[in-house]
C-alpha cells in the first residue's frame, strides 16, 4: 500500500441517505473492537470486493477513502489478511474516544462521497 491507495468499504442500506454514504458507513460498532474493515484497492477492484463481501452478508456498493486521508487524521491502516480475504485491511480508532471516532468517521465520509460510488449493485 502507499498513500494513494484505495480502502474499498461495504455500504449497506441504512448508512445511505439520498445518495450519499452517512459517516455511520466509517464508524466502527462495537462489534469492530475500534477497527473498521476495508479491502485493499490495489489488490481487488470494487467489484470483485462487492462480489466477495455479498457472499455472506449484503451491501448496496463500495466506496474508497485513501490511505492518505486516513493518514491525514492520524488514523493508522494496516495490512491483515486472511486465509480467505487477502485483501484485508484495518483502520485503526483504538485509540479514539466516542466522540473522535464520529468526528474522524465524518472526515472519511467527506471523502468518499467527493470521490463517489465505485461500484453499485443494480437494484
Amino acid at each position: 500500500m502507499n498513500n494513494r491507495t484505495l480502502l474499498y468499504r461495504q455500504i449497506s442500506g441504512p448508512w445511505v441517505r439520498e445518495d450519499r454514504v452517512t459517516s455511520q458507513a466509517f464508524r466502527p460498532t462495537p462489534k469492530d473492537k475500534g477497527y473498521l474493515s476495508t479491502y485493499n484497492g490495489d489488490q481487488i477492484s470494487a467489484e470483485d470486493a462487492w462480489k466477495h463481501f455479498n457472499e455472506n452478508y449484503r451491501s448496496r456498493g463500495v466506496m474508497a477513502v485513501s490511505v492518505q486521508e486516513c493518514a491525514d487524521i492520524q488514523l493508522d491502516v494496516r495490512a491483515d489478511p486472511q486465509p480467505d480475504f487477502a485483501e484485508h485491511v484495518l483502520i485503526d480508532f483504538t485509540d479514539r474516544s466516542k466522540n473522535q471516532q464520529k468526528r474522524d468517521a465524518r472526515h472519511l465520509a467527506r471523502h468518499a462521497n467527493e470521490r463517489g460510488w465505485l461500484f453499485l449493485a443494480q437494484a
